[in-house]
């Protein structure tokens, strides 16, 4: 009986010195683990999964039906009900379903569609106390060796948090409509398929940018990835909330094809024709024409603006889109073989 005793009261003494040691394990964090998990706590709330359904028929009874056609992440950018992600998650998407951290499911609207940098806006109608939108940083903050932490929903796994550091800045990208997407983030933090338009985060918990690809040949993370910088993101979303697009302010001026140009040896980009009534007309640019054997005449070729060269339609359009219509710039143009320049003011597009 005394053996019984004595082994009942070694199991209490190792049960006691067992909990104990659970508990230290417990209450130990280094300052970097604290930090991680304050900021994944703080931002998961805000964190949804994005399901992209799209019509297909069913081979057997031939119906039409609504399947799921990916998924990716997406986060609140307002209690209005604004979610933001990547264009390529909802491209050629029939239905958009967003499900909360709480599990709840709601049926989105697509909202704004900008695949020249890889974003989308969509809407959906939850209550505002279950929605908390990040808070938003600075990415020209930021430098190489500052943490991030990425969180998104990889291969489906929901709330899912990797850490690393920025590995490098004003990277270049390439968009789902093959423009390119400049100053992009490149980081070490783990970005899988499904993390894509998952907010990447700064140790204060701010939005620095939204995760958008990974470079890996197998598909899986290979230690780079890539995020559009949040102050890309906080001049294209109101822009989307407010147009459904994004609005590239104009000169009017139709540029002739690259491949044309470039097989004719001019270095630029050569002006097609002149739209009446707008800013390039009032300062005289002139056109391709033809002489009276009908062979082609060269007109104006656009060099640079505001000193910036301007090579490619791809560039041209960059530029253009870091202005608002009203700003003025000036032009500079070849000639008759001449450097000119004019001054214009920008309008904006069309209404298409």
């Amino acid at each position: 009986m005394f053996a019984s005793v004595k082994w009942i009261y070694g199991l209490v003494l190792g049960l006691v010195a067992t909990t104990g040691t659970a508990n230290a394990a417990v209450d130990f964090a280094t300052d970097d683990e604290r930090n991680s998990m304050q900021v994944f706590e703080h931002a998961r709330p805000s964190v949804v999964f994005v399901t992209n359904e799209q019509l297909a028929r069913d081979p057997r009874s031939w119906d039409i039906m609504s399947v799921p056609a990916g998924t990716g992440t997406g986060f609140v950018w307002s209690t209005e009900g604004y979610i933001v992600t990547n264009y390529h998650v909802v491209e050629n998407a029939n239905k958009v379903v967003i499900t909360l951290q709480d599990q709840t499911s709601w049926p989105a609207k697509v909202v704004g569609l900008a695949p020249e940098r890889d974003l989308a806006v969509l809407k959906i109608a939850a209550p505002n106390e279950k929605l908390a939108a990040l808070p938003l940083g600075d990415s020209s903050q930021l430098s190489v060796g500052r943490k991030v932490l990425a969180i998104g929903n990889p291969f489906g796994l929901d709330a899912t948090l990797t850490t690393g550091v920025v590995s490098a800045l004003g990277r270049e990208i390439e968009s789902p409509n093959n423009r390119k997407i400049g100053n992009v983030i490149q980081t070490d933090a783990a970005i899988n398929p499904g993390n894509s338009g998952g907010p990447l985060l700064n140790s204060q918990g701010q939005l620095v940018g939204v995760n958008t690809m990974i470079y890996s040949p197998s598909g899986a993370s290979a230690g780079i990835g890539f995020a559009i910088p949040v102050n890309t993101v906080k001049d294209v979303v109101p822009q989307l909330i407010k147009n459904g697009r994004l609005i590239r302010p104009v000169i009017g001026v139709e540029t002739a094809p690259e491949q044309w140009a470039l097989q004719s040896g001019i270095e630029g980009l050569p002006v097609l024709r002149v739209m009446a009534n707008t800013p390039a007309q009032e300062a005289g640019l002139q056109g391709i024409t033809r002489n009276s054997w009908g062979q082609l005449v060269l007109g104006d070729v656009i060099v640079g603006i505001d000193g910036k060269l301007t090579p490619n339609n791809d560039t041209y359009m960059s530029i253009l889109e870091t202005h608002k219509p009203g700003d003025t710039i000036e032009l500079q143009l070849v000639r008759n073989g001449k450097v000119i320049k004019r001054a214009l003011t920008l309008i904006a597009p069309p209404n298409k």
